[in-house]
């Protein structure tokens, strides 16, 4: 029964469809905890903690980037706090405020500098964090102190409720490339029908396609820090799919005309075996990636005992033949490294 009522949370692709609700419950329940905590035990202030925590985790929603970025945030926070301390303490020390004004604007300046490339936001939040503790170095000590305590509390339910119900980069990644190829089935299959290239639909296709290789490519830091799976091998994955869209639309304006049957009916007898293992390696791969069942990609596929062989034809179709055959053994290849890192993506 139990298992039933959190199929929903626990099943991987539903986590995928509904991740951004997932990201706003979350968040929303770590700030509601926050603000019980805070008001609860009436700490001063109390509201920067909230500040802090949408800070921290409020745009991070792979558990790829959590680690990193949610520790990048921290430090420029505790460094900002830090700082702001140290000036409120000087300011009731020397109670030269103009000294005051001048620091504070020279160590944003500091900070500003750096927050151009990388580590930028770190950067960018210890300066924010300066006027948040310090305002313009006229807050009484106590409360910097406060403000301070209550920044280390936010970052503290922000880590807490970052690694609440994760919601994994490698998830995304692996239900796009399934799109992505079963789009490229989609495609296939309406070029070797001999269906308009210039169709809507077909034009669609492409473009959904393209849109999702740049998400593809967005994603691979994170999964390759949730996973362990290596950049390089992520790269030469998303390479075999690049290849497999940049054949197809080769494919699509190199075929024989639409009027020309006799062509055609040639071509589709002739590659038949050809065509069917295409169509089943994209629609296995998509469906292994989508159900986590890669074993189905360690199967063998008969492969046409001719299908990669150059065979001396001269003809105006020579170009598309060797076009087919190289697809069929992009995608074979694209199979086996998937199949090899299977393990991995598959969680």
């Amino acid at each position: 029964m139990l298992r039933r009522l959190l199929r929903p949370l626990l099943d991987p692709y539903r986590r995928y469809r509904h991740a951004k609700v997932i990201h706003a419950v979350r968040v929303s329940l770590g700030l509601l905890a926050s603000i019980l905590l805070t008001t609860g035990i009436h700490l001063p202030h109390g509201e920067w903690a909230s500040v802090t925590m949408l800070v921290v985790i409020g745009g991070l929603q792979h558990h790829g980037n959590i680690g990193k970025k949610a520790a990048e945030r921290a430090i420029g926070t505790l460094v900002g706090a830090a700082i702001g301390l140290l000036l409120v303490l000087q300011q009731a020390w020397l109670g030269m405020p103009w000294l005051t004004y001048f620091v504070m604007a020279v160590i944003c300046g500091f900070f500003s500098y750096h927050a151009i490339g990388k580590g930028g936001y770190t950067a960018l939040l210890a300066g924010i964090t300066v006027f948040i503790v310090a305002g313009h170095g006229d807050n009484p000590i106590s409360d910097g102190l406060w403000r301070g305590v209550d920044i280390l509390i936010g970052i503290a339910l922000a880590l807490a409720f970052s690694f609440a119900l994760p919601l994994y980069a490698v998830y995304s990644w692996r239900y796009n490339l399934a799109d992505a190829l079963r789009d490229c089935a989609k495609i296939y299959g309406r070029i070797i029908d001999g269906q308009p290239v210039t169709a809507d639909e077909h034009l669609k296709l492409v473009g959904r396609l393209n849109a999702v290789m740049v998400q593809l490519r967005s994603l691979m830091p994170s999964v390759s820090k949730e996973v362990k799976i290596s950049m390089t091998e992520l790269d030469a994955i998303q390479r075999h799919l690049r290849m497999c869209v940049s054949t197809l639309e080769i494919l699509g304006n190199t075929r024989p005309d639409g009027g020309d049957a006799d062509a055609m009916l040639q071509l589709q007898s002739e590659f038949k075996a050809e065509h069917r293992l295409i169509r089943v390696q994209l629609i296995g791969m998509a469906r292994a990636l989508k159900t986590g069942e890669y074993l189905r990609l360690e199967r063998s596929v008969p492969v046409p005992s001719d299908s990669l062989q150059d065979t001396p034809i001269h003809s105006s179709l020579d170009g598309y033949r060797l076009l087919i055959r190289q697809l069929a053994a992009n995608i074979g290849e694209m199979r086996q490294r998937l199949a090899r890192t299977a393990p991995q993506w598959s969680i």
